[in-house]
């Protein structure tokens, strides 16, 4: 088969945006937060609303996440689902065209068009929660650029685009924690001698272009330094997003379970990427360097995988793009007819077929997942109905989709309850007590907030007698409940009550 024309290769781009739309509509069409939105969402809304993070909402994300969400409410409107899910296709069409930039820069168009295809079809792998706007997927896009720059051929000795480079590395991380890895081998990359090889380069140029690549990065960190110090919440920022995620257990169990479950859906992938190491048709000749740097940022996203210790999927979203530009030039060769396939399974006919059964298999998930999640919860309408909008509202447990479902602010800054009861991100843990975990203060800054705005409702979805972390463990709150407020009804998801 010959190259394609650049008219074929126009129809074939304009194929995978519209097979990315096609997979994506089971978000597009729903009318709800999925998954991580809800919580990112409750703090987005409250920045609308004049508040900051981590202290009027905290979660332990880093701050640029919850302004990038805040941005599209404050355009779009709070609560509007529909125009969240339209960001994060265009988010996921703006990362795709990142690769197609790095595959064409570093090969041809159809190894750009196969890297974008590859990201597209198993970004969103398995499960309806990695169709969220998590932070996996934010990262990726200002990390795929920020290689994209990087990696584009210059024999420059002073490369200023690097600075950029660095200032979206930078991003990556605001948007993500895990992200600040990516940025190690791309450093290492401009130090390599065979980059310095490749572009005829001294060892003083190449020692320029690493500083511009961390000038750029820490110039950014410090603009957004001094942005959470004007707001008052430096410190708190740095507890929520470095000191507070700790790993007070490793889930190991879940770790092998969910990577062989990975491996099992994105065998593709990992297939392109041996092809890659092994290189046994010198496809990577003269590309050495680039090579080298695409297999460390393999490892070190299989680090920031690993890194939280909980393994949850959308983890491993983070691992896509490197694995997709790894394997792109050896399956564009392959489906053109340029390289025989070494193995039956690689056959274009099989592959096809392979990638439409995988692409078949996705959607039915993603929609049955999310089919039965369109609804608000009981207690999200009970209180939309039974509360004044000025009214404000605590959850005692993990549900920050009641803020958004009733429309109603939080009473306290803990959305979300693991810093009054120490739970463990990741799954029970039996026999074991979560309250060695409390963030220290957790209690007194609770009665706080109650002071400054008090909760017309409160909500207690640990009511069942078996419940993890049920009120009467816990004084304080179950004195207030006691003394202040009676219970009004009882929903499917737990107990409500109501201020006397």
């Amino acid at each position: 088969m010959l190259t394609l024309s650049l008219r074929q290769l126009q129809l074939v781009a304009l194929g995978i945006v519209v097979l990315t739309v096609a997979t994506r509509l089971p978000s597009l069409l729903h009318p709800q937060p999925i998954d991580d939105e809800a919580v990112y969402s409750v703090v987005a809304n409250e920045i609308v609303d004049g508040g900051r993070p981590y202290v009027d909402a905290a979660d332990r994300k880093p701050p640029l996440l919850f302004w990038t969400y805040a941005a599209v409410f404050e355009a779009a409107g709070k609560f509007n689902w529909k125009a969240l899910h339209a960001v994060a296709l265009a988010w996921t069409l703006g990362t795709m065209a990142g690769l197609y930039v790095i595959g064409r820069g570093l090969f041809d168009r159809e190894t750009g068009l196969t890297a974008a295809l590859l990201y597209g079809v198993f970004q969103p792998w398995a499960t309806f929660k990695n169709l969220a706007f998590n932070g996996e997927l934010l990262m990726n896009l200002p990390l795929v650029w920020a290689w994209a720059i990087g990696l584009r051929r210059s024999s420059s000795r002073v490369r200023p685009e690097l600075v950029v480079a660095g200032a979206l590395l930078c991003a990556g991380f605001l948007l993500k924690q895990p992200a600040a890895i990516a940025a190690v081998p791309l450093g290492i990359y401009l130090l390599l001698p065979s980059y310095r090889a490749s572009r005829g380069l001294t060892r003083t140029a190449s020692v320029v272009h690493a500083a511009m690549l961390t000038a750029g990065f820490f110039a950014t960190l410090g603009l957004v330094t001094t942005m959470l110090w004007k707001q008052g919440i430096l410190r708190d920022a740095f507890y929520w997003t470095i000191t507070n995620p700790s790993i007070p257990h490793l889930f190991w169990k879940r770790g092998i379970l969910l990577t062989l479950a990975f491996i099992g859906a994105c065998l593709p992938l990992l297939i392109g990427a041996a092809m890659a190491y092994r290189d046994k048709n010198g496809i990577w000749t003269g590309k050495s360097a680039e090579r080298t740097a695409l297999l460390a940022l393999v490892v070190a996203s299989a680090i920031g995988t690993a890194a939280g210790a909980r393994f949850y999927p959308h983890y491993y979203i983070q691992l896509i793009p490197p694995l997709a530009l790894l394997g792109a030039p050896h399956y564009a060769r392959l489906w053109s007819g340029r390289t025989q396939p070494p193995l039956w399974l690689l056959r274009p006919a099989v592959a096809y077929a392979w990638l439409v059964l995988t692409i078949v298999a996705f959607s039915i998930t993603h929609w049955r997942g999310l089919g039965s999640r369109r609804e608000p919860s009981e207690t999200g309408r009970y209180l939309s109905e039974h509360s004044a909008f000025d009214d404000r509202i605590f959850v005692w447990g993990h549900a920050p989709n009641i803020y958004l479902e009733s429309q109603r602010r939080p009473a306290c800054r803990y959305i979300l309850t693991f810093p009054l009861t120490g739970y463990v991100f990741g799954g029970p843990l039996p026999g074991v007590d979560t309250r060695k975990w409390i963030v220290p203060g957790a209690w007194m800054t609770l009665e706080q907030d109650f002071v400054t705005h008090p909760p017309v409702y409160i909500v207690d979805l640990y009511s069942d007698p078996d419940a993890l972390y049920p009120v009467r463990d816990f004084p304080i709150l179950a004195r207030l409940l006691a003394e202040r407020y009676e219970p009004v009804t009882r929903t499917a998801e737990g107990l409500v009550y109501r201020m006397r």
